[in-house]
């Protein structure tokens, strides 16, 4: 027995070494014909000796009442089996096993569900197994894109600087309110037409834009010239821009990956996300603002309009725009790279 493995381990060797030029990996596919039904179709290259073919194993819930007779076509190994599996494959292992050693062959394993999710991942040398992903469903969506999109807004300093420059413009509460509603709307607007590809624009001009939008508004409050129309109407401003930054909130969804099955869900609470992280930002400035003015008072010997305005907002606009120039240098510049 032991000069039988030798001889074999001899043989793989020999046609690892003599087939080294074929890259071809073995090939697996798993497609779910009825519920909890699969199709296991699998080819191996004809590089890999008789005697070391791998064999496919479905997970131990799994039952086949056939017998596996592989073939030899177009320079492979090909095999199919049909399998019932009661518990599904969502979240269960899928293992390609070679009775001796891998000849150094990659596994590409596919799967294709009825809900039309669809799999693809490849298996290293020295890989053998997979576990195939949890089904998608609505509740487990909504909860992981609405942390994403809180996520998100709170790692966007650009967006939260654009936010701040809104409250600074806008002043009294129920301006603050209309502002912020208009530039929620819009940009939900363009995220669902962007992340849909309805509409398409190249990322780094939209990042580009976004810290000009910044710039603008930060020069607009250092202006404080009230008759601009920056000032008697807010919300025209956030809803423009708005529809700009969409654009911006849809690129970082593209980056992240939306689900196959429930893209109205994901697209949905990835927005939900980012407005409470949008809200929760307000609440914060808010909450400091009115916990540091007292101190500032004392300190300025100031009236309350005057710290709000002269001592705090213009100060702040420089730093803001400082910040949002350098951004928008850095992107165009980019443009070239």
């Amino acid at each position: 027995m032991k000069l039988r493995g030798l001889v074999t381990v001899c043989l793989l060797l020999g046609a690892s070494l003599a087939g080294a030029h074929d890259s071809r990996p073995n090939f697996v596919e798993i497609i779910e014909t009825e519920p909890n039904v699969f199709s296991v179709q699998w080819k191996i290259p004809a590089t890999v000796p008789n005697a070391a073919l791998p064999t496919i194993h479905m997970p131990a819930s799994c039952a086949t009442d056939a017998r596996l007779a592989m073939q030899q076509s177009g320079g492979a190994y090909q095999g199919r089996l049909v399998y019932n599996c009661p518990d599904g494959l969502s979240g269960r292992e899928v293992r390609i096993e070679f009775p001796i050693i891998n000849p150094s062959l990659s596994s590409l394993f596919q799967v294709r569900l009825l809900n039309g999710e669809q799999y693809v991942r490849i298996l290293k040398p020295e890989e053998s197994s997979w576990t195939v992903p949890d089904a998608e469903n609505k509740l487990a969506v909504a909860g992981q894109y609405t942390l994403l999109g809180i996520e998100h807004i709170w790692i966007g300093i650009d967006h939260l600087l654009f936010v701040t420059c809104l409250l600074l413009i806008a002043r009294t509460v129920r301006k603050v309110l209309i502002t912020i509603t208009g530039f929620t709307l819009a940009h939900s607007i363009t995220l669902f037409l962007s992340a849909l590809d309805v509409i398409r624009i190249p990322t780094p001009p939209v990042e580009a834009a976004i810290a000009l939008s910044v710039v603008f508004l930060a020069w607009e409050i250092v202006k404080n010239d009230e008759s601009q129309l920056t000032f008697r109407y807010p919300v025209a401003v956030s809803t423009s821009f708005g529809l700009l930054h969409g654009f911006g909130f849809a690129a970082v969804l593209r980056d992240i990956g939306l689900p196959q099955t429930q893209l109205p869900t994901a697209l949905l609470f990835f927005n939900v996300g980012v407005e409470i992280g949008q809200i929760l930002f307000v609440l914060a400035l808010v909450a400091a603002f009115l916990a540091t003015r007292p101190l500032l008072k004392r300190l300025l010997s100031a009236q309350d309009h005057e710290v709000h305005w002269t001592w705090v907002t213009t100060p702040a606009s420089y730093v803001i725009g400082g910040l949002a120039s350098y951004w928008l240098i850095d992107r165009v510049s980019g443009f070239w790279v």
